[in-house]
């Protein structure tokens, strides 16, 4: 009778990464998304092609896109999801954000349920951001309470 020989266990060496480089916020004026983000982001950016519009923060980049002026022939649709960015000092995003004139004044910050203290705003080609407190940022894993 064959006795069965156990196998050892395989092992998987993962020899890659992966790291998120570039969101994408497709826009429907690039000059006027650039100056609305310049203005909360306290930064201008850089335009990166006639359509693009680049934001790199510690190699992310937030790109606006226009596909009429980039040539493109399709019509720009807003993201269906928001984008959510970590920040250091909320309050003065908040703040630059309601300078655009397009993020209403009522709009607060708030903590929301799983701990996270953000608020959300809608940019003028309805692409969905929320500003997150970087020290309360949220990625899955349960804090102790």
């Amino acid at each position: 009778m064959a006795v069965a020989r156990k196998s050892a266990p395989t092992r998987i060496i993962k020899t890659d990464t992966v790291s998120l480089f570039r969101v994408i916020l497709p826009v429907s004026d690039i000059d006027s998304a650039a100056r609305f983000y310049s203005i909360i982001f306290d930064r201008p950016g850089e335009r990166v092609s006639p359509g693009r519009h680049y934001f790199n923060f510690a190699g992310a980049v937030l790109a606006l896109y226009d596909p009429r002026a980039d040539g493109d022939s399709c019509d720009p649709r807003p993201n269906q999801e928001p984008v959510y960015l970590a920040v250091s000092g909320l309050k003065s995003y908040l703040k630059r954000a309601r300078l655009t004139g397009y993020v209403p004044l009522d709009i607060e910050i708030e903590e929301r349920p799983w701990g996270e203290t953000s608020f959300y705003i809608t940019d003028p080609s309805g692409n969905q951001v929320c500003f997150v407190d970087k020290r309360t940022v949220f990625t899955g894993q349960r804090r102790s309470k």
